[in-house]
């Protein structure tokens, strides 16, 4: 099935849009990292990573300098992942001045000196480019920081990049390839090159998967972190829409649109999570989660959170792979061992979720892209939507792809219409009130689980996608949050497992997802096979 269509017609299965402490092998979060001769900070940790800072048996600046040489060798040549599409030209002097800073004693936290990308669609106010993967941004540099960037900065991390994507978070065409941008070209699968790492956020999870930083930001409307993540064999946090302020990111949809961490523990994903939390005047939506967020989520880690919970199988999205079915029976058998109850449920929410949610979209695209075009001042190269697909036009690169998505939401009017007013009020009440919260309240669940997505695809420039199900749609529609952690694996190939529940519920999965992953211990590094 086209993917659009499987877009526009699924209720249940996930549409890209888009619309849509772990370790190497299977040993203790406790045990020392991998040795290697070429790159000495494989599969590290956050933990261990400041632990080294701390004992002086490594420097910020030789962490920069290390992840910046393996980005060379690996993504820009050798297997040529092709994930990140951009380097940092000032991350060694930053790298040098959080150096300075640990050396008098001034260490901000966790993320003080941690590797990390942000995607492309991220806004830095510095010399690196925000493009959404476009060639018409081309040139555009925004006039402040994004409110994740500015978080992950006072939190000391380190910006080594921007992370290659789906262009325009996969809302351009109705025919595209997962990782595919005009600006950035393929992002590429570091298990198996020639497969696909899904998307929008593709270089987020290709990057993080393959060492090539210990972090990176995803964002995702529906899909975008949790496939790349489950794609790439990586850890996703999909929060609560409004936990993350969205001020700055380059938008598709202000109802389902969020930020969220990738890393290769529930851990590391879970510190990371905590810097970007806050109340923000510029996102409206942030409002809610005062009294509901936290700036430490490392609290609800604990190895016994599955004791006591009772866990509802989604088997919809099942049913699609059968090799997808047995990991998630496997992953079933484990958690009841470790004390949880696991029953199946055949149904969340009603309506034609899939069809409402795509035209929504459609509407808050094409508002929310056009303010965003005017937030970049007058020099913006780009004014708006119309622009825009004029430009795509008279690029003969930007035609590898069509851009069906943006000529249709040109078409839309404003969000006063009545017709989107009514689209949301729907959909919102199916996918909340009628959809998650009445399947967790009527079998008094705490969560639901289901496998993330099939294996990687091949990639396939001429085709596109081929999704073969997901489970991301639920939680993207009504904007509650969804973590994503490796289950198992199909030929090589990583398959993730989700978490999912009703809104502010982040503590109450991340506590599930680490038990799970702690008793399961799937992630290994890819070894970048071409085939």
């Amino acid at each position: 099935m086209k993917r659009r269509n499987f877009i526009q017609h699924s209720a249940s299965t996930l549409i890209g849009a888009q619309l849509w402490g772990l370790y190497a092998c299977n040993t203790p979060e406790s045990s020392p990292p991998p040795t290697d001769s070429t790159f000495s900070f494989e599969e590290m940790t956050i933990d261990q990573m400041q632990a080294g800072f701390s004992a002086g048996d490594f420097s910020i600046e030789s962490v920069a300098k290390a992840y910046l040489d393996r980005i060379e060798q690996l993504d820009q040549a050798g297997p040529k992942v092709n994930s990140i599409i951009e380097v940092n030209p000032e991350a060694i002097d930053i790298a040098k001045q959080l150096d300075e800073e640990l050396k008098a004693g001034n260490a901000r936290g966790p993320l003080h000196g941690i590797p990390i990308v942000l995607k492309d669609n991220i806004d830095t106010n510095d010399k690196m480019l925000t493009t959404a993967g476009s060639r018409a941004l081309l040139g555009s540099r925004p006039l402040q920081d994004s409110w994740v960037a500015a978080k992950l900065r006072e939190a000391g991390a380190l910006i080594l990049g921007k992370a290659n994507l789906s262009e325009w978070a996969n809302f351009r065409s109705n025919v595209s390839s997962s990782g595919w941008s005009g600006r950035g070209g393929q992002t590429k699968n570091p298990y198996v090159t020639d497969r696909n790492p899904c998307g929008s956020s593709a270089g987020s999870g290709a990057a993080v998967s393959a060492n090539f930083c210990m972090l990176a930001i995803g964002t995702e409307t529906n899909g975008s972190i949790v496939c790349p993540s489950h794609a790439n064999g990586v850890v996703g946090i999909k929060p609560t829409v409004g936990l993350v302020s969205r001020a700055g990111i380059i938008p598709i949809s202000e109802t389902q649109d969020t930020a969220g961490p990738m890393a290769r523990t529930v851990k590391d994903a879970a510190i990371c999570l905590g810097a970007l939390t806050g109340i923000d005047p510029k996102d409206d939506k942030t409002a809610a989660s005062a009294g509901k967020s936290h700036t430490d989520y490392t609290t609800f880690l604990k190895k016994d959170g599955l004791q006591g919970k009772k866990i509802g199988l989604y088997t919809r999205a099942l049913g699609f792979h059968h090799q997808v079915d047995e990991l998630i029976e496997k992953a079933v058998t484990l958690m009841e061992a470790q004390g949880a109850e696991v029953i199946r449920i055949d149904r969340i929410g009603s309506g034609d979720g899939g069809r409402d949610s795509f035209q929504i979209m459609l509407y808050e695209f094409k508002d929310g892209l056009n303010k965003y075009f005017a937030s970049l001042g007058p020099d913006a190269p780009i004014k708006n939507l119309e622009d825009l697909i004029a430009f795509n036009k008279q690029d003969s690169i930007e035609s590898s792809f069509d851009q069906g998505l943006l000529e249709m939401a040109q078409k839309k009017e404003s969000l006063d219409t009545p017709e989107y007013k009514e689209l949301l009020d729907k959909m919102l009440k199916n996918t909340r009130e009628k959809g998650i919260d009445e399947a967790l309240a009527t079998q008094e669940l705490d969560a639901i689980i289901a496998p993330t997505g099939s294996a990687a695809w091949k990639i396939d420039p001429i085709n596109g996608d081929l999704f073969l199900g997901g489970s991301s749609s639920p939680a993207a529609r009504a904007g509650y949050p969804n973590i994503t952690v490796p289950m198992g694996w199909i030929e090589g190939l990583p398959v993730g497992i989700s978490f999912f529940s009703g809104a502010w519920m982040e503590p109450l999965l991340i506590e599930m997802a680490y038990a799970y992953e702690q008793a399961s211990m799937h992630r290994k590094a890819p070894t970048f096979k071409e085939s």
